[in-house]
């Protein structure tokens, strides 16, 4: 007898099939109108190779929240450095990088605050390195964002708004520099074309030949 994976199901009543997907950590999600369990249980069996599949990918994938019953390493610009959590009298919790590895120095455990830690230091890195590049670029294409900005997202590495304003995920700096350069060669070529037509592709590999490459690279990690 086939064991079935562990699921989430939400019912949306809304909704007219069955949809399969999954979280960043490889938990499988089941979004679906009401339907019996019997139809969920028999759709599992049937795409049980492609779930297999679909999870192992996204567990391979680099720069993954962290585990702490785990060794611990984050990754900054494409390379990943160990992480060590080292005890300390003072209250204060705060994260060094040494350029070979990072020491997180805590008073009291808590893995939520330890991740507030890593968030802000990739939105200082991001900060401190993307707007320089985004000046580059934007000068070199012709092309003038009316704002750059930052945070941190579940989806998205990047985004243009209809006022051109670029908006880059803070995580960005687990991902290598040329990667880097795709992702703000992509939000600005979305000044000029507001779609991802043939024209927008041609601009994009005007001024990065190679992106495929960088594509390739970019589904290798999630955000």
């Amino acid at each position: 007898m086939s064991l079935l994976p562990q699921y989430t199901h939400i019912i949306n009543p809304k909704l007219k099939h069955i949809y399969l997907s999954f979280d960043d950590e490889g938990n499988l999600v089941i979004k679906s109108p009401k339907v019996t369990q019997q139809k969920i249980e028999k759709l599992l069996l049937k795409k049980s190779s492609w779930i297999n599949n679909a999870r192992e990918k996204i567990q391979q994938k680099k720069g993954k929240s962290l585990d702490f019953s785990k060794d611990l390493e984050l990754y900054f610009m494409g390379r990943v450095y160990p992480l060590t959590l080292v005890q300390h009298s003072k209250k204060r919790t705060h994260l060094e990088f040494d350029g070979e590895a990072f020491i997180l120095f805590y008073h009291t455990y808590d893995e939520r605050l330890f991740q507030t830690h890593f968030d802000r230091f990739y939105k200082t890195e991001s900060q401190k390195h993307i707007p320089s590049q985004v000046a580059f670029w934007a000068e070199k294409m012709g092309l003038s964002p009316t704002n750059v900005r930052f945070r941190k997202t579940k989806r998205q590495w990047g985004s243009c708004s209809g006022k051109n304003v670029l908006s880059f995920n803070t995580m960005m700096m687990k991902l290598p520099q040329d990667v880097i350069e795709y992702i703000i060669i992509h939000e600005l070529a979305h000044i000029r074309h507001k779609h991802h037509q043939k024209d927008f592709w041609q601009l994009v590999e005007h001024y990065l030949p190679d992106y495929r490459k960088q594509v390739a690279e970019l589904k290798n990690y999630t955000t």
